[in-house]
């Protein structure tokens, strides 16, 4: 198992923010609005930057959107910046309608995903936005696993020409990926090889499959090992090499086991490999109020549920 260490754990959404600066630098086209969370998605430091590039909305997020993509008219690149319930849920309609049927070069930056979104509760932690968003046509989706990753995202998703759906999280979790990493949309990350099981993860449970790795080759077990930082487009030779190799598959993602990463790894295995597959996410289910720790284990999100899930997919080999 190939070793990975962290000198420092930072937040996911202050890779969006680091990113978001630098892409501004690199395309005085970049723009910026959001909905009254300017801390919340750190945008301040492109603010500070380019304030005449920064739209405060204010609570109307619907009108964001819609402001968003009349913005692209004029060959603006626009990233949005809300929660990721607020991002999807809310406003579904005008992504449908404004950016998504309408083909617009819109960026929608989501912050606090998932069930780490932590004692805001389950009113505020979508686990639904990537299927909803992976399911408009034309629409690219993109969660990434820690600081830098996400900060190389923003950066590549500014160059990228067609609307975007990036996915991020409050928490600080291990910054481990190169500070120089080149960000490919659409092209998993092969984090270790292995002969036994494919683990592909996603976004904070990129680092628990790799702790889960860890363990698992302490009980003599070879995990293969895919960062799925692309949903969509997903990397279809990556995942069926991997499992033409192991025989069988563990998903892991912070969000739905229905219409998330896990249900698109599964619809190319049904089509082109059939192969026995677990999940390790959340159970169709809401979630409630806790710190991020004390949901990621109630909902089985960690590496231990990874391990549990790896050596029971070898048994149905």
């Amino acid at each position: 198992m190939k070793k990975y260490t962290y000198t420092e754990s930072k937040d996911t959404r202050s890779g969006f923010g680091a990113g978001l600066l630098e892409g501004g630098k690199q395309n005085e086209n970049v723009v910026a609005l959001c909905a009254d969370l300017i801390g919340s998605l750190k945008m301040n430091d492109f603010i500070k930057e380019f304030p005449e590039r920064f739209f405060q909305i204010g609570i109307a997020e619907a009108n964001m959107m819609g402001i968003a993509a009349g913005l692209t008219i004029g060959g603006k690149i626009p990233f949005t910046g809300t929660f990721a319930n607020f991002s999807t849920g809310r406003v579904y309609d005008q992504i449908r309608q404004s950016i998504a049927y309408s083909d617009k070069n819109v960026k929608i930056a989501a912050s606090h995903a998932g069930l780490t979104l932590g004692e805001d509760g389950a009113t505020h932690q979508i686990l639904e936005d990537i299927g909803l968003m992976k399911m408009l046509p034309g629409m690219t989706v993109i969660n990434p696993c820690d600081f830098n990753q996400t900060k190389a995202a923003t950066i590549a998703v500014a160059k990228y020409e067609g609307p975007v759906y990036l996915r991020f999280g409050r928490p600080v979790v291990p910054n481990f990926t190169p500070a120089d990493q080149e960000f490919v949309i659409g092209k998993a990350v092969l984090l270790n090889e292995g002969t036994d099981v494919s683990i592909i993860a996603t976004g904070h449970l990129v680092w628990e499959a790799i702790q889960a790795g860890e363990k698992l080759a302490e009980l003599g077990i070879n995990a293969e090992i895919i960062n799925i930082h692309t949903i969509k487009p997903l990397d279809e030779e990556a995942i069926l090499k991997s499992v033409a190799k192991t025989k069988c598959v563990v998903t892991a993602e912070e969000h739905n086991r229905l219409g998330g990463l896990g249900d698109s790894v599964a619809q190319v295995l049904t089509r082109e490999l059939p192969t026995p597959q677990e999940y390790v996410a959340v159970n169709d289910s809401f979630g409630e109020s806790g710190t991020p720790a004390q949901l990621m284990e109630k909902y089985g999100l960690n590496a231990a549920a990874i391990v549990a899930a790896a050596q029971k997919v070898i048994k149905r080999k």
